[in-house]
């Protein structure tokens, strides 16, 4: 966490003492309405990239109710690749102003994407902990979440049961794999005490990467997009056998966002688990989640294509 007795750039000290207490927070009017336009501009271009699609590629995962017809996207992977708008976004203040005030002033992204929860349908993600697919040498990680559309309770909104990252981290597997999601019963969490994020459009949500997340079916008549970005202390590398490897030491350190990378890592004693063996299936979370036994929110229509 950030030397609190540095000056913080935009966050209050409660906000961001209700941030090391929950593992959450919701900023309203971070990000300007020509910028959300701008992002939907972008999701529209991809979007029509996609009508040609009949499986999901490296750019691209697709609901499995979408048609060419009635092209259905479910998340837009590594979208600051494909958008120099959300490039923009991403290394703007209006992001990084309060992640500095979390996590100090050298930043690192883990990864980028953007989830899309169609109107009436909109795949849920089912409870899990970020913390469990990408275990570093410390925990000073987290995600940022740009509502590009209002986030209402019917809309599918990202829910977090406040204070959990500062618990254990909870076993994802399934048939003796890694599945990605957990069981709140095993975990001892009741779905009530689950709270939601939600704001206009324009807000973000920070949080924690060991706070125990998901988020159901989009259940509105209206889509709804929320755009991540994971980001790092710049100190803290990935443990062998994370899901968050780096291919070289030039690759890792391309995405710096802001400040200066390390080669001395910096090792907290938090918990973690290994997230191996790995599926038999690969791919988002959403084709490894559907390897589990556990189930935690209702699924959607069949596939249609």
């Amino acid at each position: 966490m950030n030397d609190m007795t540095r000056p913080l750039e935009c966050l209050t000290p409660e906000q961001a003492e209700a941030y090391a207490r929950d593992g959450y927070l919701v900023l309203e009017g971070r990000v300007s309405a020509q910028v959300i336009a701008a992002c939907h501009a972008e999701i529209d271009r991809i979007r029509n990239e996609a009508r040609h699609l009949t499986a999901h590629t490296d750019q691209i995962d697709l609901e499995d109710s979408h048609t060419p017809d009635d092209p259905r996207i479910r998340r837009i992977k590594l979208p600051h690749k494909q958008s120099a708008v959300i490039d923009d976004l991403m290394r703007s203040d209006a992001i990084l102003a309060p992640v500095r005030d979390l996590l100090g002033p050298n930043l690192r992204l883990q990864n980028s994407k953007l989830n899309m929860k169609s109107a009436r349908y909109g795949a849920p993600v089912d409870w899990h902990q970020d913390w469990s697919f990408y275990p570093y040498t410390n925990d000073d990680i987290l995600a940022v979440g740009v509502f590009l559309d209002d986030v209402t309770e019917e809309n599918g909104p990202l829910m977090v049961f406040p204070g959990s990252h500062r618990g254990p981290v909870h076993d994802h597997h399934s048939d003796g794999y890694f599945a990605g999601t957990m069981s709140l019963a095993a975990a001892g969490l009741d779905p009530k005490d689950a709270v939601r994020a939600m704001g206009p459009a324009g807000s973000i949500s920070i949080h924690h990467v060991r706070t125990v997340h998901g988020s159901d079916l989009n259940r509105s008549s209206r889509d709804r997009a929320v755009l991540f970005y994971e980001i790092a202390a710049a100190d803290a590398f990935p443990i062998a056998g994370s899901m968050g490897m780096f291919p070289s030491l030039e690759e890792f350190d391309s995405r710096m966002l802001f400040g200066r990378s390390t080669i001395e890592p910096r090792v907290t004693n938090v918990p973690v688990r290994i997230p191996q063996p790995q599926p038999p299936t690969q791919g988002s979370i959403y084709e490894i989640q559907k390897q589990s036994a556990v189930q935690g929110f209702e699924r959607g229509p069949g596939k249609r294509m």
